[in-house]
């Protein structure tokens, strides 16, 4: 019998299912018997309750059980006689009327959209290039050699100056009330590195140990400290003690300290230049991907099937409250989160998954095996015991899938590259690693 599928609404369709009673009771039937030989009541034996009773306990969950999978199965078999792609899943609701032996039922769903693709020839896509410079080692070196610094202390006589560790006791009033988080003793901090305020900074360079001083200090409004943002406070500061930072020497034992296995100047540098030369390329490919990937929805028309944004929604915002779980916020898990907060962004994830899908599935953009080995093979080996990293990578699906998204959205992204008008722009060491990394 052929099905008829009404258009509601752009990608909004109904089918109207029946089902005949007899086979929904002798499912019911079938369903009770087989629990009978199992269940277990006061005042019979094992498989010896009587029908009517075990009937009468679990007839309505039974009941309600088949009539779901007898619809779910009938609503999989028209659709797919309709050859219609279900996105999401259907609301199903009971018909009044039917014929006499028939239930009927109205199933609404959404389709998934048909995608229009633009002509990519007409896309404009900055692709930014970026090296790594003898300034971005050099400045490397000297990161790692502030992380494994000594410090001895100064002569009491001495004042504090840029570089410098110093400790310090403090206390700050507003309205002349210290405030929570205004007071602290033996605290410490290193001078012109911006772990503090700005003020706070300029009072006690040039002091010297033991002495105190009191200053003002004007919180920012945008301070991370609601109770004080945009509040001036009076603040004593007293130094207790003053340390010189001494750097290791650039040299053959730092670059043994530091686990090179040329423990020379030169295996430090080549090294460090491996290294961030890996991170550029992760990075460049993030930003490229995404200039891409921005051009590909700019050309694509489609209607966007509600049912798949809300799950993305409902997903985004299951991961907010995890985040603010992890953050150690009391009752994440019953946060109440408005859904217009991630609508865009749920929104975009859906169009850009559907528009990829599209051009891999017209393009045959597919991942293929050589090239997910050859994305785990790079991730690998940046790490010690590469062998083990690849191990781990094949061992676990979700993983693998993972991946394989990965290797798609390249391919994708060198397909419109390769279609697109492309203007290359090259950009800073510093520049580029001051955007948020995206692995590529």
């Amino acid at each position: 019998m052929a099905v008829t599928v009404e258009t509601l609404e752009k990608l909004e369709r109904k089918i109207t299912l029946s089902l005949p009673v007899t086979a929904i009771q002798s499912e019911v039937d079938a369903r009770l018997k087989k629990l009978a030989r199992t269940t277990k009541m006061d005042g019979f034996r094992p498989g010896k309750v009587p029908m009517n009773v075990v009937a009468q306990r679990y007839g309505y969950s039974v009941q309600y059980e088949v009539m779901n999978d007898k619809v779910g199965e009938a609503f999989a078999l028209a659709a797919n006689e309709a050859q219609v792609r279900v996105a999401g899943q259907p609301r199903i609701t009971e018909k009044e009327g039917a014929p006499e032996g028939e239930l009927s039922f109205d199933a609404v769903f959404e389709v998934y959209p048909e995608v229009k693709m633009g002509d990519l020839a007409t896309a404009e896509v900055e692709k930014i290039a970026s090296e790594v410079s003898d300034a971005a080692i050099d400045k490397t070196i000297d990161i790692l050699r502030k992380q494994r610094r000594t410090f001895a202390q100064r002569a009491m006589d001495a004042a504090a100056v840029d570089g410098d560790r110093v400790t310090v006791d403090f206390e700050g009033k507003i309205d002349g009330e210290t405030f929570s988080g205004g007071k602290a003793e033996d605290f410490q901090f290193m001078v012109g590195e911006g772990q503090m305020l700005k003020e706070f900074e300029e009072a006690v360079r040039g002091m010297k140990s033991g002495e105190s001083k009191t200053f003002p200090l004007a919180f920012p409004a945008d301070y991370h400290g609601k109770d004080v943002a945009g509040q001036t406070a009076d603040f004593m500061v007293t130094v207790k003690k003053i340390e010189a930072a001494h750097l290791p020497e650039v040299n053959e034992a730092l670059a043994k300290s530091l686990g090179i296995a040329d423990a020379s100047v030169e295996g430090l540098r080549a090294d460090i230049r491996k290294n961030l030369e890996r991170e550029v390329k992760f990075r460049l490919q993030g930003r490229n991907k995404q200039a891409a990937m921005d051009a590909l929805v700019a050309h694509a028309e489609l209607d966007l099937p509600k049912s798949i944004v809300q799950s993305e929604v409902d997903r985004l915002k299951e991961g907010a409250r995890a985040d603010l779980k992890q953050r150690g916020i009391k009752d994440a898990d019953k946060a109440e989160i408005p859904d217009d907060i991630f609508v865009p962004q749920a929104e975009r994830r859906v169009r850009l998954g559907l528009v990829v899908a599209e051009l891999v599935r017209a393009n045959e953009l597919h991942a293929k095996p050589e090239q997910i080995k050859a994305h785990i093979d790079e991730l690998a080996s940046s790490y010690e015991r590469p062998a083990d990293v690849v191990r781990w990578y094949y061992s676990d699906n979700q993983r693998m899938a993972e991946v394989e998204a990965v290797v798609i959205e390249s391919n994708v992204a060198d397909y419109v590259m390769s279609k697109a008008k492309v203007t290359e722009k090259a950009v800073s060491f510093d520049e580029l690693m001051a955007q948020p990394g995206q692995q590529g």
